[in-house]
C-alpha cells in the first residue's frame, strides 16, 4: 500500500464523522455555540470537529452523542475515531501495547512516548520536521498522553525500560520540563510491575548498537517485537525474528545498572539540574 493512503482514509473518516456531527446537531435544533455550550467546548472547536480538522476526544464524543440525542450513534465509532488519532503505521502497536501483559523496551534516542510528561511531549511534537501545526501537535500530545493508561491498567503489566544514559541528560524542552520528566521516570521507576534500568556510557560493552526494541507478550501468549524509525516500523511475530531480539534485552539488562541503582542515578541527575 502506498504511504500515503492510510493517512487520507483517515482525513475522510473524519470528514464523514464530522459531518454526521452536523447533520445530528442541526437536526436537534442547535447551532455550533450552543451544542459547545452544552458540552463545555468553543464554538470553534465544534467547527473543527464537524470540518474534520480536529479529533475529538472520547468524553467530547460522549457529550456530543447525548447533547443532539444520537442514541449510540457518535460512540458507536467512538474507536475508529480514537485510531485515528495515531499515524496508520503506529496503530497496531498501539492496541497491542494497551493490551500486553508485558512490555519490555531498550530506548536509545529519546525516552520513550509512554512514559514522557505532557510537557515534553509538546516539546517533542515541537521539534518534529516537517514542522507540526499547533492542532496537530495537541491531538500527538492527547494521544500519547491516553497510553499511559497502561501503568493503571488491572491487574498490572509488567513493564521494563532499559534507557542509555545520554537520553537522560539531553535536556529536551529545556531544564524546568526535563526536571519534571525525570521525577515522572522516578514515580513510574517505584511501582513494583516497572523496572527502569540506565546503561550508563562508562560501558566498554554494548549489546544494543543496532538499535531501539520494543518486546511484546499478548494475553493469549504471543511474543512479538516492534521496531521504529523515521516514520518507518516493523512488527515481528516468527520466533526466528523475536528471540535473538530477547536475547539481545536480556544481555542490556544485564549490562546495565540494577533497577535500584538506576533510580538512583536518575536521582543524582535530578539534582544536577
Amino acid at each position: 500500500m502506498d504511504a500515503g493512503a492510510e493517512p487520507d482514509s483517515d482525513v475522510e473518516f473524519l470528514r464523514c464523522f464530522g459531518r454526521q456531527v452536523k447533520l445530528l446537531r442541526e437536526l436537534a435544533g442547535l447551532t455550533q455555540a450552543q451544542l459547545g455550550e452544552r458540552v463545555g467546548y468553543g464554538e470553534a472547536q465544534i467547527a473543527a470537529v464537524e470540518q474534520g480538522r480536529r479529533i475529538p476526544k472520547p468524553e467530547l464524543i460522549d457529550a456530543v452523542d447525548r447533547a443532539v440525542g444520537a442514541r449510540g450513534v457518535l460512540v458507536a465509532m467512538k474507536e475508529e475515531v480514537a485510531r485515528a488519532r495515531y499515524p496508520g503505521f503506529f496503530r497496531r502497536y498501539v492496541q497491542l501495547e494497551a493490551e500486553a501483559v508485558e512490555l519490555h523496551a531498550y530506548v536509545n534516542h529519546v525516552i520513550k512516548g509512554i512514559l514522557q510528561t505532557e510537557d515534553c511531549a509538546r516539546a517533542v511534537f515541537r521539534m518534529w520536521r516537517p514542522l507540526l501545526d499547533e492542532e496537530a501537535i495537541e491531538q500527538g500530545v492527547s494521544a500519547r498522553m491516553e497510553r499511559q493508561k497502561l501503568f493503571a491498567r488491572r491487574p498490572a503489566p509488567l513493564l521494563s525500560f532499559v534507557i542509555e544514559e545520554h537520553v537522560l541528560r539531553r535536556p529536551l524542552g529545556g531544564r524546568e520540563i526535563w526536571r519534571g520528566q525525570l521525577e515522572q521516570l522516578l514515580i513510574y521507576g517505584h511501582q513494583r510491575n516497572v523496572e527502569m534500568q540506565v546503561v550508563t556510557m562508562e560501558r566498554d560493552e554494548h549489546a544494543g548498537l543496532a538499535g531501539p526494541f520494543t518486546l511484546i507478550h499478548s494475553k493469549d501468549e504471543r511474543r512479538m517485537a516492534y521496531m521504529e524509525v523515521q516514520g518507518l516500523s516493523a512488527l515481528h511475530t516468527e520466533p526466528r525474528k523475536v528471540s535473538p531480539l530477547e536475547a539481545t534485552y536480556g544481555v542490556l539488562r544485564a549490562q546495565a545498572l540494577t533497577p535500584r541503582e538506576s533510580l538512583t542515578f536518575i536521582e543524582k541527575l535530578l539534582g544536577e539540574l
